[in-house]
C-alpha cells in the first residue's frame, strides 16, 4: 500500500512485498545451527564423548550440577587390597596393582597369611565368591570382569593361593549375583561332602546375617559388631572401598542357594579395605567445574566414610574450603521428597545411594532449577538417566540399557570426559549465539531497505533476487565458519546461563538492531553515491551491485566482530579460525564473478563496478567495523567500572 501511494506500479509493490518476505526470513539460520551442532558432535566425539541426542549439546553449556559416580569416574579403577581384617587382628598387604607381587604384615612384621586361619578363610572367601578374571598380556594383567573383584583375587594369590587349584578342590555349584536390593554377592561350593556358601558384600548387608565370628585360630565365637565397625571407620577414613566376608554352612544335599539360605546364621570372616586413588585430571576438572559455577556431587555406593575421604581428595569441599557434607541412603529413604529438595542442593557427597534413589536425587536437584547431569552404568540407573536433563552412561562399563537410556556415553568413563563436554557445549552455545547476531542484522536490515523503499521512495537499492543470493551463498560460505570458532577466553570462569534464560538478551537485541540500520544506511548511502544516471538501466545496475557489495562487505567486517562479542578479533587471535577466512575468501570471489561475469550479470541484473566503487564499499565496511567495536569497547569499559564499584 505504501509502496503504491508512493506511485510504484502494482508490479514494483508486489516485488517489494517478496523483497521483504525474502529478506526477512533467516533462511540461513536453520542450516548454521545444524552444522554448529553436528561440529560440536564430532569435537565431542575426539574426546571420549559420544553424543546420542542433538539437542544435548546445547544443554551440556548450561549444565549447573554434575551427579557423578565415583569408582573409574572420579577415580581410576583400579584396586588394590592394602588391609585386611579377620579374627580381630589387623593385616596390611603390600604391592599396587594386578600383578601378585606382595606380602602380608603384622606390626611390621612379615607373616604367612595361610597360617592364619580366620586370615586364610577370609582371602578364600574373595576368591571364591568372584565372577572376574586376572589374564596375563605381555609384562601386565587385564582386567576381565570387575576391578574390584580383581583386587581379591590379586590379595588371595599373593597369601598362596592358587585360583585354578581352589576351583577344583571347592567347585561352584549356585550363585547369587549382586543386586543393589541386597547388597551382597553369594556362591555355594562343595568338597564333595560339605556345602559351604561365600558371601561379599557392604558391611551392614554382611553384619545383619551374621551371629558369630571366626576367631584367628578358626573357632567361632560371639560377634563383635562393635570392634568391626570401629576397624570399618578406621579403613574407611584413610579412603579404602571396605568389602566384609561371611560363610554359611548349609546342609550337605543342599543343590542352590537363595536369598534366604543365607539370611541369618551367618559366620562372619572378615574385611578387605582396598584403595581406588582419585584420577589426576578428574580433581583438575572438578575444580575447573567449580570455577565455572557447576556443582559436582559424588554418587556411591561405599561407606559414607569412605566417600567422605576420597570426596576430600578430588575437591569436592569447594573452592572455598566449605565443610564436605555427606548423607547416606538410608537417611535419604527417611526424607520426604520435600526435605530432600531442602538438603540435595547443599549436599556433595551421597553414599549408599541406590539406584532407585538417584532419580529422587535428580527430581530433587530439578526443583531447585537445576539443568543436572547424572552419570550411571547399570540397568537400574536408566530411569535416573531418562529424568535427568543429561543423562550420561559409561561406555566400558555401562549395559546397553543404560547406554540406550542416556543422551551421552562415555567412552573412558572419566570425570575430565564430562568437563570437556561441558566446556565443549558452552562454546558451541557461544557460536549458535554468534551465528545468530551475525546473520539476524544482515535480514533485519534488507527487510529495513525494503520498508524504506516503500516509503520513502529512494529507488530500489537490492532486488528480491539480489536478496536471495545475499541469503543463501553468505550464510553458507560466512555464517557456518564460526561454528569452528574457538573458545574464548574464560569460558570456564563464568557461571552457567540460566535455564530460563531467552536466547537473545536485550544487549543482543540491542545490537542486531543497530547493526541493521548501519547495514541499512550503508546500502542506500552507497546506492544513491553511485546512482548516476536513472534514466539509464546501466546506472542502476551498477548502483544495485555496489549496493549488494557494500552489504556483503559489511557482512564480512561483522564476521569479525561476532567472533567475539566481549572481545576484538586480535585477542582471539587473526589465524585462530582459519576455516573463517577461507570463508571470507571464498565470499570474495564469488563477489567477484557476481560483480563481473556476463552470465550472472544477467541473472541478477547488475553491471560491472570501477575501482572508485569499491574505494567506497571498503571505507564503508570498514566505517561499520569502527563503529562496532567502539561499541563493544564501550560495554567493556562499563562493565569493569560497574566491577571496580562492587568491590569498593
Amino acid at each position: 500500500m505504501a509502496a503504491l501511494l508512493n506511485d510504484y506500479s502494482l508490479e514494483e509493490a508486489f516485488l517489494g512485498v517478496v523483497a521483504l518476505a525474502v529478506g526477512a526470513v533467516p533462511e540461513g539460520l536453520p542450516v548454521v545451527v545444524t552444522i554448529t551442532l553436528a561440529i560440536g558432535v564430532s569435537r565431542m566425539a575426539k574426546r571420549n564423548a559420544i553424543v546420542r541426542k542433538l539437542p544435548v549439546v546445547e544443554t551440556l553449556g548450561s549444565t549447573t550440577v554434575i551427579c557423578s559416580d565415583k569408582t573409574g569416574t572420579l577415580t581410576q579403577n583400579e584396586m588394590t587390597v592394602q588391609e585386611v581384617m579377620a579374627g580381630g587382628e589387623r593385616y596390611t598387604v603390600s604391592g599396587v596393582g594386578y600383578g601378585p607381587i606382595g606380602d602380608f604384615s603384622q606390626a611390621g612384621a612379615r607373616i604367612n597369611p595361610q597360617t592364619y586361619e580366620a586370615l586364610s578363610e577370609c582371602l578364600r572367601a574373595g576368591l571364591l565368591c568372584n565372577d572376574s578374571r586376572l589374564v596375563p598380556i605381555d609384562e601386565s594383567w587385564r582386567v576381565e570382569g570387575d576391578p574390584t573383584e580383581a583386587a581379591l583375587i590379586v590379595s588371595a594369590q599373593k597369601s598362596g593361593f592358587d585360583r585354578d587349584t581352589l576351583d577344583r578342590n571347592w567347585p561352584r555349584i549356585d550363585a547369587i549375583p549382586f543386586e543393589s536390593q541386597y547388597q551382597f554377592m553369594a556362591t555355594l561350593h562343595s568338597d564333595g561332602e560339605a556345602r559351604r556358601g561365600y558371601l561379599k558384600g557392604s558391611v551392614e548387608s554382611i553384619l545383619s546375617r551374621c551371629n558369630g565370628a571366626l576367631s584367628a585360630t578358626g573357632d567361632c565365637v560371639a560377634l563383635d559388631a562393635d570392634l568391626i565397625q570401629r576397624c570399618v571407620d578406621e579403613m574407611a577414613g584413610k579412603g579404602l572401598r571396605v568389602l566384609a566376608f561371611a560363610r554359611a554352612d548349609l546342609p550337605p544335599n543342599c543343590q542352590g542357594v537363595t536369598p534366604e539360605d543365607v539370611a541369618e546364621g551367618l559366620t562372619f570372616l572378615g574385611l578387605q579395605g582396598m584403595i581406588d586413588p582419585p584420577r589426576r585430571e578428574a580433581v583438575e576438572a572438578v575444580r575447573t567445574c567449580q570455577a565455572a559455577g557447576i556443582q559436582v556431587k559424588m554418587i556411591t555406593g561405599d561407606h559414607v566414610a569412605t566417600a567422605l575421604a576420597i570426596g576430600r581428595q578430588v575437591g569436592l569441599g569447594g573452592l572455598l574450603s566449605r565443610k564436605l557434607l555427606a548423607i547416606s541412603g538410608q537417611e535419604i529413604e527417611a526424607l520426604s521428597d520435600t526435605d530432600l529438595i531442602k538438603v540435595a542442593n547443599r549436599i556433595s557427597v551421597f553414599a549408599r545411594v541406590a539406584p532407585e534413589q538417584k532419580l529422587r536425587l535428580v527430581k530433587a536437584l530439578q526443583a531447585r532449577g537445576h539443568v543436572v547431569a547424572m552419570t550411571g552404568d547399570g540397568v537400574n540407573d536408566a530411569p535416573a538417566l531418562r529424568q535427568a536433563d543429561i543423562g550420561i552412561a559409561m561406555g566400558s562399563t555401562g549395559t546397553e540399557v543404560a547406554k540406550e537410556a542416556a543422551d551421552m556415553v562415555l567412552l573412558d568413563d572419566n570425570f575430565a570426559t564430562i568437563q570437556a563436554a561441558v566446556e565443549e557445549g558452552r562454546r558451541i552455545y557461544d557460536n549458535i549465539i554468534k551465528s545468530i547476531v551475525w546473520l539476524l542484522p544482515t535480514n533485519a536490515s534488507l527487510g529495513l531497505i525494503i520498508v524504506v523503499t516503500a516509503f520513502v521512495g529512494l529507488g530500489v537499492p537490492v532486488t528480491p533476487l539480489q536478496i536471495l543470493w545475499i541469503n543463501t551463498i553468505a550464510a553458507v560460505l560466512l555464517g557456518t565458519m564460526l561454528a569452528f570458532e574457538v573458545q574464548e577466553p574464560g569460558v570456564m570462569q563464568r557461571p552457567p546461563r540460566p535455564p530460563r534464560q531467552p536466547l537473545l538478551n536485550r544487549a543482543s537485541v540491542q545490537w542486531i538492531l543497530v547493526v541493521g540500520v548501519l547495514l541499512c544506511v550503508v546500502a542506500f548511502t552507497v546506492y544513491r553515491w553511485e546512482l548516476i544516471d536513472i534514466e539509464s538501466a546501466a546506472p542502476v545496475w551498477s548502483a544495485q551491485a555496489s549496493a549488494v557489495n557494500a552489504i556483503v562487505f559489511g557482512q564480512i567486517v561483522l564476521l569479525f566482530s561476532c567472533r567475539s562479542l566481549r572481545y576484538t578479533m586480535f585477542k582471539l587471535g587473526v589465524f585462530s579460525n582459519r576455516w573463517l577466512l577461507l570463508g571470507v575468501s571464498l565470499m570474495t570471489v564469488a563477489q567477484l564473478l557476481f560483480t563481473y561475469t556476463p552470465a550472472m550479470n544477467r541473472i541478477f541484473k547488475t553491471a560491472p563496478i570501477v575501482l572508485t566503487d569499491w574505494f567506497v564499499i571498503i571505507a564503508a565496511a570498514l566505517a561499520i567495523y569502527l563503529l562496532i567495536e567502539g561499541g563493544k569497547w564501550l560495554r567493556r569499559r562499563r562493565a569493569r567500572g560497574q566491577k571496580l564499584a562492587i568491590l569498593r
